[in-house]
């Protein structure tokens, strides 16, 4: 359930390989091209890598539905956003397909050393959030005109942020482990990083950084389809508190795009994280839970901080 492939060759540096695309999330190309690309370079930076080099990968129907203009727009917020991670994008491949998506193939550096990858999480790790989760609910009131204007440029902003700066201070930090929020929600991902950890999870819902509108909009019917999959995905491993709602409960499983990064970090380490997050400003360092004796992946969500 790792983000990204852990490669060692026999002799040179070792290399961290992902792919990532999804369709558009917001009506402006470049903002889409760029949160697509942020999204994608996320998962070589929840493995503790730096990005490196990036394949574009497009599937779009074609003129007169997306014009060639489009097109370019989109691939040059992608192109830019990676330069900004230090990533070139060098080529890619595209076809036609009658729904739109773009994203990268992402080559980058690693030590295997130091790796984040979830199995090195170990029982007694504190949990630390880097961004708000909310941007599935966001995207589908976006969809239904439910957002005002400066919402929705917190929410893309929030999106185009990379997850740069949260790896930076989680290596400095000697963090065990992360991973990025991103499709199967805060729960989900949760749920992989204790499988992998042979931990059970405990969770303070209240804790947990959500957008300020997020819960409204789910009580109005603004839940995308993939949250309520993932709700039901994370619902036979997840033991929740009798004063967690199914507006939180919906809200911890939403589907994010280009979310945060989950970190594992020692007790000790703790305060020298969240010092280090400051630092970088990121978004949200939230300590929402930590790993804790159970049977493997299972969850605990708790109302209360």
């Amino acid at each position: 359930m790792d983000d990204a492939a852990l490669v060692r060759p026999e002799s040179g540096p070792s290399l961290v390989f992902t792919v990532d695309f999804i369709t558009p999330v917001v009506d402006s190309p470049e903002d889409y091209g760029a949160i697509a690309a942020a999204n994608a370079l996320s998962d070589v930076y929840a493995m503790g890598g730096d990005p490196q080099v990036a394949l574009a990968v497009c599937g779009f129907p074609g003129e007169p539905a997306v014009s060639l203009e489009v097109l370019s727009r989109i691939f040059r917020g992608g192109r830019d956003k990676a330069a900004e991670a230090g990533c070139a994008v060098v080529g890619g491949h595209t076809v036609l397909d009658p729904e739109m998506k773009y994203g990268l193939c992402v080559l980058g550096n690693v030590d295997p050393e130091h790796s984040l990858a979830q199995n090195r999480a170990v029982e007694g790790d504190r949990l630390v959030l880097t961004k708000p989760i909310g941007f599935g609910i966001a995207a589908q009131a976006i969809k239904q005109d439910r957002l005002g204007l400066a919402e929705i440029e917190r929410v893309v902003d929030a999106m185009k942020q990379l997850n740069r700066g949260a790896a930076g201070a989680a290596r400095k930090a000697n963090a065990h482990a992360a991973t990025d929020v991103t499709g199967f929600g805060f729960l989900g991902h949760l749920h992989h990083l204790a499988l992998a950890a042979g931990c059970r999870a405990r969770v303070h819902a209240d804790a947990v950084p959500v957008f300020d509108f997020a819960r409204d909009l789910v009580r109005d019917g603004a839940i995308p389809g993939g949250s309520r999959k993932n709700l039901d995905y994370v619902s036979p491993h997840t033991d929740f508190g009798e004063n967690v709602d199914e507006t939180t409960r919906l809200v911890l499983a939403d589907a994010q795009t280009s979310g945060g990064l989950l970190l594992a970090v020692a007790p000790q380490d703790e305060s020298r994280l969240l010092v280090e997050l400051d630092a970088e400003e990121t978004l949200s360092r939230a300590v929402v839970g930590e790993l804790v004796e159970g049977p493997a992946g299972s969850l605990e969500v708790r109302a209360g901080s």
